[in-house]
Order: structure tokens, then C-alpha cells, then sequence
């Protein structure tokens, strides 16, 4: 039998409920992804399990794990996926003004904020019928971002965290640290005993999630007292407001923390390595016209951003 008369015996649809499958690692969660019913995503399963001599997602106590093939098969499914949704999203002249695609983009909620938020309004007054879906990243979701990129159009997130991919820097931003406006005890500056006094509000605290000023904190012998730990940017001056703590934010986002909290801010006792923004994304878009389109927004976006434009 060809591979051409194979192929048109298979149901492509089982593609999709087969990446679901190998990303959510549950029937349920891959169900309720896709829209679709448990029983008719269980069906699937079946039928995936009958045509691979496999079963594809093994019990392990509590919780299912994918099998030797399925992790094998997991960056194939990636890539076949996303090839055949360009293969029928492909126009023969893409105009943008006419376009309905959606881009999606991972990041934090500081990166949507800034650069997400200007891209956003360029793409509304030229191509008013695109749409982007920016998503949260996560540690699980920055330590597997050779995988995640194939399906998703791009990553907004510093240097430091991912290699061996096509960038873009976008714009250098500082650390600013803060302190509620009531807080008269501290200065204009921190002082290192404060750093090591002060109760401290923290954006992430693991081995693969952490800010680089967070870290050279603890490269200067002080050990943090840490009262909160929130994963949001945002969230970090509604904590340090009305309290004796301190939170360490990215110099762009100041000007929004102080118009949502009762915050100021103060020096810190050290000078801050700047960390520098860029927009990552998996070898396969490179040549895409649609995504250099993309790209050259948020280039653009960062070089607003960059020169102060915005507050």
C-alpha cells in the first residue's frame, strides 16, 4: 500500500485530539481544551491507542503519564499540527487589511502590558481584523518553549531564559524598587540593612522562575523575609501598598503602579543589571510573511517603548 492511499485512510481529525492528548496528559483537561465532550475525547483515545498498538497515556497512581512512544511522538504531533493549520490559514497575496488571523503569544502580564498592549493597538489601525491571544506563560511552559513555540507564534520574554532560538530584542528596561506611599521610614534609597529588614513581596521563588534583581539580592548575602509570593507583576504594588514591604517591578511598569496603588518608588542599594526584552519564536515561522509582519510590530512597538514614548 502507498503512503498516499495510507494517508487517506487515516481521520486527520485524531491529530488534533492526539496533541491535545500529549499536552494536557487528561482526557478531561484535553477534552474540555478542544470543546468537546469527555466520552467523544475518550473515543478518540481508543481509536489513537488501536491505530498505535500503544496506550499512549499510562495510569500512574493518581495521575496518567505518557508512554515512551507518546513522548517520542509528542514533538511530531506538534509540528504536523501546525504545518497543516498553515498549510489551509496560506492565501496566495496576504494583504494584513484583509486578514483574520490570530496570532498568539506567550508572556507575563508585564510583557502584555507594554509591548502587548502597543502591538495590539498598530496591528487594530492597520489590520483591523487580525487578532492576537496573549497567553500566560508558566515555568513548565518557559523550561519546554523548543516544544511550545511550534504551535504558538511567539514568546515575550528576557534573555536569560530560553537559547538556541530566533529572537528579536525589543527594547532594555531597568528595576525600580517599591514601598507603600505611607511607608515614612524609608528614604529615597533602600538601604541594604532594609533589604534585610523590610518584609518583601516576590514574583515568583523557584529554581526556574525568578526576577535577576530578585537574584542579585541573594548575590549580596541578604536572605529576604518574604511575606507574599504572587505570580503577577501587576498584583505586586496591591500587596505593598497600606504595608512596611518592599517589591522590586520593572521600571516601565512604575508609572501604571503608582495610578493603581498608593506606591512610590525608591532606589535600590545597588545598581541593577538591566534586563533586555525580546520576542522569541520557533524556527519553522521564520519564513513566514504573516509572521515577519507580526515581528516587525513588535520591533516597532519595542522602539516606542524604548525611547519613552509611552508611560
Amino acid at each position: 500500500m502507498t503512503d498516499h492511499l495510507l494517508l487517506s485512510r487515516l481521520d486527520l481529525n485524531l491529530l488534533v485530539s492526539l496533541d491535545a492528548l500529549l499536552t494536557e496528559r487528561s482526557v478531561t483537561r484535553a477534552a474540555e481544551r478542544l470543546h468537546l465532550s469527555q466520552p467523544a475525547l475518550s473515543a478518540s483515545l481508543a481509536r489513537l491507542r488501536a491505530h498505535f498498538d500503544d496506550p499512549i497515556l499510562a495510569r500512574r497512581g493518581n495521575t496518567y503519564e505518557l508512554t515512551p512512544l507518546a513522548l517520542r511522538l509528542a514533538d511530531h504531533t506538534t509540528t504536523a499540527l501546525e504545518a497543516a493549520r498553515r498549510v489551509f490559514e496560506s492565501q496566495a497575496a496576504w494583504d494584513p487589511a484583509e486578514s483574520a488571523r490570530e496570532f498568539t503569544i506567550y508572556g507575563s502580564d508585564y510583557g502584555f502590558t507594554t509591548v502587548g498592549r502597543l502591538v495590539s493597538e498598530l496591528a487594530a489601525e492597520r489590520a483591523p481584523r487580525v487578532r492576537f491571544r496573549f497567553v500566560l506563560h508558566n515555568p513548565s511552559v518557559v523550561e519546554d518553549a523548543a516544544n511550545r513555540l511550534r504551535s504558538v507564534d511567539g514568546m515575550v520574554i528576557p534573555h536569560g531564559f530560553l537559547t538556541d532560538l530566533p529572537f528579536l530584542d525589543l527594547w532594555q528596561d531597568d528595576w525600580v524598587a517599591i514601598v507603600a506611599g505611607s511607608n515614612d521610614t524609608v528614604g529615597d534609597v533602600l538601604s541594604r540593612d532594609e533589604l534585610s529588614v523590610l518584609p518583601w513581596v516576590m514574583n515568583y521563588q523557584t529554581r526556574s522562575a525568578f526576577t535577576s534583581a530578585e537574584r542579585q539580592v541573594q548575590q549580596l548575602g541578604v536572605e529576604p523575609r518574604i511575606e507574599a509570593v504572587v505570580e503577577s507583576f501587576l498584583a505586586i504594588p496591591q500587596f505593598v501598598a497600606g504595608t512596611s514591604r518592599v517589591g522590586i517591578i520593572h521600571a516601565a511598569l512604575a508609572p501604571l503602579a503608582m495610578r493603581a496603588a498608593d506606591v512610590r518608588v525608591v532606589e535600590l542599594p545597588f545598581a541593577p543589571t538591566p534586563i533586555v526584552n525580546a520576542l522569541w519564536w520557533h524556527p519553522v515561522h521564520t519564513h513566514d510573511p504573516e509572521h515577519a509582519w507580526m515581528r516587525a510590530l513588535f520591533e516597532e512597538a519595542g522602539r516606542i517603548i524604548g525611547s519613552g514614548e509611552t508611560a
